[in-house]
């Protein structure tokens, strides 16, 4: 049904298509704005997305350095365990040079002892030789001595037989003084042989000291030799401890090695990270602002189609009840006068309305109203004439 436009009559296709287009530059106005709006939170969202690609990759940066400071640490320790298992390696070595050296030295005290202890039985065998020495001579001494007793009493009584005998006293005294001298070399012989006895006793006293002495320098070795074996047994101990700490310590370095070459890939890895999240806050950044300026275009048309929607919408102001009319070019608001006239082909002789009414009505204040009838008001539906105002049904 075409819109009453006054005397004018039913509308035209043009200016019905100039209300349209009225219809369609609110609603592009409204689109666009919508659009402006969609394109604000993009970017707002683009904004927030760079600032957090951002904040990622200067993580992920700090997290490299840090991985980066691990693996010197790593690797100074692998470095420190691998000086430290050399260090080991060359103490063991010297360890177990000790403990050959210590053994040698127990093979020779062991030799030395052995050696000891046949020169003490030698001296031994000695010792009880010169004390049977010893004891031959003083027999022999005692004899000696017995043999002058004898001949000093033999002497005596050739002296007393001298003396009585005087008679036979040339042949005595011939006797006499052979018996004095016998008597005499038998008391130099006795005398003789006690100094012998005397000196093979001394000789017996210095070779069983000797023996005495050898003795104790063999319990000596024997000790000595005792102690250098407990020493070499201690210094292969020690040595073997030294090769097990020292294959701990190679142990450790490998391990320190190899943390040290893990962390280095976590550092290049974090490195890597960091790269990809700057990148990716640099494409978000680019986002962002790619974001911005479609928001800041899209509130441009926005506003120029609000612009363009209000030329074609006069203000509402005071124009309560009237319509919107337009000449084809500019849109304005009229008063209703009736409803429009229409027939066949472009006829406007007749003027048609409902027959029943549905809906609740107020006739509007001050104005008539004329209805073709007959008319039929529905059931609880209402239509109020005000003070003044008449509805005629013809």
């Amino acid at each position: 049904m075409a819109i009453y436009r006054g005397d004018g009559g039913a509308g035209d296709a043009t200016t019905d298509i100039t209300i349209n287009a009225v219809t369609a530059k609110a609603t592009e106005a409204a689109t666009s704005a919508t659009n402006a709006a969609n394109s604000a939170t993009s970017a707002s969202t683009s904004a927030s997305n760079a600032a957090t690609s951002e904040t990622n990759a200067a993580n992920s940066a700090s997290s490299a350095g840090t991985s980066a400071t691990s693996a010197s640490t790593s690797a100074t320790n692998a470095a420190t365990s691998a000086s430290t298992a050399s260090t080991a390696a060359t103490d063991a070595q010297t360890a177990q040079t000790a403990a050959e050296t210590a053994e040698t030295n127990a093979e020779t005290a062991e030799t030395n002892a052995a050696g000891s202890a046949t020169a003490a039985a030698s001296s031994a065998t000695s010792a009880t030789s010169s004390a049977t020495t010893a004891t031959t001579k003083a027999s022999e001494a005692a004899a000696s001595a017995s043999a002058a007793a004898t001949s000093a009493s033999a002497a005596s009584t050739s002296a007393s037989n001298a003396s009585t005998s005087e008679t036979n006293a040339a042949t005595s005294e011939t006797n006499a003084g052979n018996s004095a001298t016998a008597a005499a070399s038998s008391a130099s012989s006795a005398s003789t042989s006690a100094s012998t006895a005397t000196t093979k006793a001394s000789e017996a006293s210095t070779s069983a000291t000797n023996a005495a002495t050898s003795a104790t320098n063999a319990a000596s070795s024997a000790t000595a030799a005792g102690t250098s074996e407990t020493n070499a047994a201690s210094s292969a101990s020690s040595a073997s401890t030294s090769a097990s700490t020292a294959t701990t310590q190679a142990s450790n370095a490998a391990t320190s090695a190899t943390n040290a070459a893990t962390s280095a890939t976590n550092a290049a890895t974090s490195a890597s990270a960091a790269s990809t999240s700057e990148t990716n806050a640099s494409n978000s950044a680019s986002a962002a602002s790619t974001s911005e300026t479609n928001a800041a275009s899209s509130a441009t048309a926005a506003a120029s189609s609000a612009t363009t929607a209000a030329s074609f919408t006069p203000s509402q102001t005071g124009n309560s009840g009237k319509y919107l009319t337009t000449n084809g070019s500019v849109t304005s608001w009229d008063t209703v006068v009736g409803g429009g006239a229409t027939g066949g082909g472009n006829d406007q002789i007749f003027y048609e309305n409902d027959q029943t009414v549905t809906t609740d009505y107020t006739i509007t204040t001050n104005k008539n109203a004329m209805t073709a009838g007959a008319i039929t008001i529905n059931s609880g539906v209402t239509v109020t004439v005000p003070s003044g105002s008449t509805w005629t049904i013809v």
